[in-house]
């Protein structure tokens, strides 16, 4: 699940938090959990209340009682498929990404018509593109390896947008190197800017982590809730383009390492924390 990304603001942490621990509640998690939960990381209550009723607003948080009759939000099913979405993306193994499997290799082509009445959703459409990964071949016509094609197709029929586009998978094939077009493709500088600003702030972090012999739930917690809110913006600006079409010395993969490494040690750790207080309900 993804959105334009400032670092760290109320709202991608609350859907951070959901991604990661909320959506295993039994039921809606109450707004004083939240705001227990996210003041570790910097967020006061009334920032959570507004995150929240704008969540709410875009359909994605639906206000609900829990079990003891407290005002709580649970996920819509529209934000359950974008999470269920993300998680192949967040942590789907890199180098399967990489080398195209569990998609098929290739590429999947989106061609777009909006006539001017609708010019509106012109925009949208590329925004949402360009928020799945995908770069621009040409005009009108924008590209992505072949396997985002599924979480494509879940995207534009849920914004309603299907109407407008037709999508293709094929293979390039010429008259440029593939991995040429891909520069032109994608902005692969400021792509590899994203990943060393991840590596700057959570490799230390991680290596932190490696000289502890313990881990305690609140520590874990809170690096943990960061460091995902950081990644989870990374695999959709970088859609998993085969590492032969990358520059060499490319930092991608070094930063889904140390993701990898910080998940390991800290996502269930960091779930004790969450349950201090009981069920979320």
């Amino acid at each position: 699940m993804s959105e334009q990304h400032t670092q760290h603001t109320p709202r991608s942490l609350i859907v951070t938090f959901y991604g990661a621990y909320g959506r295993a509640a039994p039921g809606p998690v109450a707004v004083a959990e939240l705001v227990r939960l996210l003041a570790p990381v910097g967020v006061d209550a009334p920032s959570v209340r507004s995150s929240v009723s704008r969540l709410k607003r875009r359909g994605l948080l639906v206000p609900d009682r829990t079990a003891s009759g407290a005002a709580g939000y649970a996920l819509s099913p529209d934000a359950r498929q974008l999470l269920e979405d993300g998680d192949r993306r967040i942590y789907w193994p890199w180098a399967s990404r990489r080398e195209g499997s569990g998609g098929g290799a290739g590429w999947v082509l989106a061609v777009f018509s909006v006539p001017e009445a609708e010019r509106s959703k012109r925009h949208v459409l590329r925004s949402r593109l360009a928020g799945l990964g995908f770069g621009t071949a040409a005009p009108g016509v924008w590209i992505a390896p072949a396997h985002l094609y599924e979480e494509t197709r879940h995207t534009l029929a849920r914004l309603h947008l299907t109407s407008y586009v037709d999508l293709f998978r094929g293979e390039h094939l010429g008259f440029t190197p593939t991995a040429e077009a891909v520069s032109r493709w994608w902005d692969l500088a400021s792509l590899a800017k994203q990943h060393e600003a991840f590596l700057d702030r959570h490799e230390p972090v991680l290596r932190a982590w490696q000289s502890r012999p313990d881990t305690p739930a609140p520590d874990a917690y809170h690096d943990y809730l960061l460091a995902l809110d950081s990644w989870r913006h990374l695999p959709y600006a970088d859609p998993g383009l085969p590492s032969a079409l990358l520059p060499e010395g490319w930092p991608g993969g070094r930063a889904a390492e140390v993701f990898r490494g910080l998940d390991e040690r800290l996502r269930e750790a960091g779930r004790g924390f969450v349950s201090t207080a009981g069920p979320l309900r």
